[in-house]
């Protein structure tokens, strides 16, 4: 699993200043890191040809970026040389000159939703937008992590760890919504290790994994992150954009239940839809008993696993024909967000045997309460030498492998010790 520990550069001579470190990474590409001169030389000549030498030497981490330098608008162009750092520092976007603007420490943070926040994150989670931290996106933002949130943010310059807090107020895991950041930021270092990550929502009822969107080698991903983090856990901080509307609840929920109780309409669900009211849906649904129909998910795309949750929940209200299709109309939204009506009943024996939700649920990708149930219980049952952190709900390679060992124990061999379960190794598993 990739990890956003920023590549070290072994000096070549007796300095180590990122500076130094940055011009002997460069060295081969660059016409000026074949001069002598300490970095600091360089960066003085060009600060004083833009004429503003005395108060970007003076502005240490925090100073900006020559407005002279930038680069083309095109997609994974480097934007010229930046200082000597493992991430970009605070610095204007990068386009057409007349239309840059400066980092204005302070400045009143545009406003935007939640909806918008995590639609933005997708874009370059489509678009895989490489890792640098000195080239910058076609929508001029540096294509590194603090760079990615605050083209998420929508904030008018390119911000650093250091600076991102200034945009936003410190809450707590509870609090946790869509949009929101984890951040660690490292004092010590501040360009070895710090990263920042965008909250995309809860991925199960414990708490303990998150939709988490980031930009980090190779190139931007979204995936189920255990919280806080893959490592340094402890180190980071949630935060939230100040500039999140009141309306920023319509498309992004909290802890499993939409920050506002208004129906989406009809036309965000069914075939073809995609969107954050999908998500919520299942995630309620889920709550509410429904989670045997999801192999993986719940996700923004609408799918039949919502179809037959859906269904099974207004089955479990007594409805019949047209009020139980599957679709969620507002009787059904209501009784959702509100936690009113009836829980979806446990399903019929899967094989036979009772709570085995079928092979589906334990397949590559699968992302699911049985999952962490089938993790923990063979962590109970002393066979969870394999997890090095969970179990949690996405299957993967360690659960395969205390499964192989449960198998094995029983005396099977060959394709009865696979490591995927199925309704016999269930149904040993849990009596």
């Amino acid at each position: 699993m990739e990890t956003p520990v920023f590549e070290e550069i072994d000096p070549a001579s007796d300095c180590d200043c990122p500076g130094c470190r940055h011009w002997r990474s460069v060295l081969p590409y660059s016409p000026a890191g074949r001069a002598p001169a300490h970095p600091a030389a360089h960066r003085a000549l060009v600060v004083a040809t833009a004429a503003t030498a005395a108060a970007a030497l003076g502005a240490g981490h925090a100073a900006a970026a020559p407005t002279a330098a930038h680069a083309p608008q095109r997609p994974g162009v480097p934007a010229g040389e930046q200082p000597g750092t493992q991430q970009g520092p605070r610095g204007p976007l990068y386009g057409p000159p007349d239309t840059a603007a400066e980092p204005t420490a302070g400045a009143q943070p545009r406003a935007i939703t939640r909806t918008a926040i995590i639609e933005r994150a997708q874009t370059w989670v489509t678009a895989k937008v490489p890792y640098s931290t000195t080239a910058y996106w076609s929508d001029g933002y540096r294509q590194d992590c603090s760079g990615y949130v605050s083209m998420a943010w929508n904030l008018a310059a390119n911000e650093w760890t250091g600076s991102l807090a200034s945009f936003a107020d410190r809450i707590t895991k509870e609090e946790l919504q869509p949009g929101d950041i984890l951040l660690f930021h490292n004092a010590a270092d501040p360009y070895s290790g710090s990263h920042v990550v965008i909250f995309g929502g809860w991925t199960d009822q414990t708490r303990t994994s998150y939709t988490g969107y980031e930009q980090t080698p190779p190139h931007t991903r979204k995936q189920s992150t255990p919280y806080a983090y893959w490592n340094n856990s402890a180190k980071y901080v949630p935060y939230r954009y100040k500039g999140v509307t009141a309306a920023a609840a319509n498309g992004a929920a909290a802890n499993g239940a939409p920050a506002t109780r208004a129906y989406p309409g009809a036309a965000a669900f069914g075939p073809g839809a995609r969107n954050g009211h999908v998500t919520e849906l299942g995630r309620m649904l889920v709550a509410r008993g429904a989670g045997r129909f999801y192999a993986s998910g719940p996700g923004p795309g609408w799918s039949d696993a919502d179809r037959r949750a859906t269904e099974a929940f207004q089955l479990a209200q007594g409805w019949r024909g047209k009020d139980a299709d599957g679709l969620p109309g507002p009787q059904t939204w209501r009784l959702l967000v509100t936690g009113q009506g009836r829980d979806v009943p446990p399903g019929p024996a899967s094989h036979g045997v009772p709570g085995y939700p079928g092979r589906a649920a334990f397949r590559p990708g699968a992302e699911n309460e049985y999952v962490t149930r089938l993790g923990r219980q063979l962590v109970k049952k002393g066979f969870g030498k394999h997890y090095t952190s969970g179990p949690g709900p996405r299957w993967s390679e360690a659960d395969r492998r205390n499964v192989e060992a449960f198998q094995r124990a029983q005396g099977w061999r060959g394709g009865a010790a696979d490591g995927y379960p199925g309704p016999e190794t269930w149904r040993r598993l849990f009596s």
